[in-house]
C-alpha cells in the first residue's frame, strides 16, 4: 500500500538521514522523493516522500515516527492511501464545475464528490447528471451567517477533506474560513492583483493586455490574498473580442484550478507563512 509523509520543519543536518532510515527500519521502500529548503543554511525545510508500507499497520508507523518528528521539530503527517473526499461550491458559472466532474468520472483525479452547494438553483440538473447530490442554499444579507453554518454542517456531514470555490460569487466569512484552514481552494478570474473585480476581461479589454490569466488560491480572511497554489496566462491582442476573452479566461481557469486540485489530492502542497511549496 502506498503512503504519502509530508514534513516542514526548521533545516539541519541530518533530517533526510534520519528520516530514510527509519523507513529503511520499517521495512518501507521509497518510491519518490523530494525537499527543499528556503536557505542553504538556517531556513526552513520541506520534504515530500511517497513510499510503499511494509508489514507495520498504519498506527504503529506514525506512532514509530513520533520520536523523529519530536527531534527535528517537526510539524508531520502521514496518509495511507486515502481517497480524498471534496465539496464544489459553484454560482452561475458552469465551465469550473463541470470540468471537475468530467475529470472526476473519467479517473484524471482521483478523488470523491459527495455534495455540490449552490446560491443558485441553475446548476442542479448538471448535478444530477452526474450522480452528485445538489444543495440549493440561496444567501441573503440577512441570512448569510446562517447558510454559511449550514455549508459547514453539510460538509462535516458528508466527511469533506476540502472545499472548491468553482466559480462561488461569494465571500466567505471569517467563521467559516477559520473552519477550514487551506482547506478551501478559490480560482480566482484574472492574474492576481491585477483587474480584480467583478468583470475582470473587461477591465483587461479596454486597457489593451497582452495576456490574461487566472489564479488558484487557499482562501483566507485578506480577500483574494491566500497562498497561491497554481497559476497561468494565455497571450492575446488587439485582435480579441471581450467575447473571445472570456472564452480563453474560461479555458484557462478550468486548467488552473484542475491542476491544483490535483496537487491537493495527492497532497503536494505545503504552506509556509502566506506562501506555497507545490512539489510538482
Amino acid at each position: 500500500m502506498t503512503a504519502r509523509l509530508l514534513i516542514h520543519c526548521p533545516d539541519q543536518p541530518g533530517i533526510v538521514a534520519a528520516v530514510s532510515g527509519f523507513l529503511t527500519q520499517q521495512g518501507c521502500n521509497i518510491i519518490h522523493a523530494d525537499q527543499h529548503a528556503t536557505a542553504k543554511s538556517g531556513g526552513e525545510f520541506f520534504m515530500r516522500i511517497e513510499f510503499e508500507r511494509g508489514r507495520a499497520s498504519g498506527e504503529i508507523l506514525k506512532g514509530a515516527f513520533q520520536a523523529i518528528g519530536d527531534q527535528f521539530s517537526m510539524d508531520w503527517s502521514i496518509s495511507f492511501d486515502e481517497k480524498k473526499r471534496m465539496a464544489i461550491l459553484v454560482s452561475k458559472y458552469d465551465h469550473c464545475l463541470l470540468d471537475l466532474l468530467w475529470r472526476q468520472r473519467r479517473g484524471d483525479l482521483e478523488v470523491d464528490i459527495p455534495l455540490i452547494i449552490s446560491n443558485h438553483p441553475d446548476l442542479k440538473n448538471d448535478a444530477e447528471f452526474f450522480g452528485v447530490p445538489f444543495f440549493h442554499l440561496p444567501v441573503t444579507r440577512g441570512n448569510k451567517q446562517e447558510q454559511e453554518q449550514r455549508i459547514h454542517e453539510l460538509m462535516v456531514e458528508h466527511g469533506v477533506d476540502f472545499a472548491v470555490l468553482a466559480r462561488y460569487m461569494q465571500i466567505l466569512s471569517p467563521g467559516l474560513v477559520s473552519k477550514w484552514p487551506n482547506r478551501i481552494i478559490n480560482i480566482h478570474h484574472s492574474f492576481l492583483p491585477a483587474f480584480i473585480g467583478a468583470k475582470p476581461y473587461h477591465s483587461a479589454f479596454q486597457r489593451g493586455v497582452k495576456i490574461i490569466g487566472a489564479t488558484a488560491h487557499y482562501v483566507t480572511n485578506d480577500l483574494d490574498e491566500g497562498p497561491i497554489i497554481e497559476q497561468d496566462v494565455v497571450r492575446v491582442s488587439h485582435r480579441q473580442t471581450i467575447e473571445e476573452l472570456v472564452r480563453l479566461g474560461g479555458d484557462i481557469e478550468r486548467q488552473v484550478l484542475a491542476r491544483a486540485v490535483r496537487w491537493q489530492v495527492e497532497e503536494r502542497i505545503l504552506v509556509y507563512e502566506n506562501k506555497t511549496v507545490v512539489f510538482y
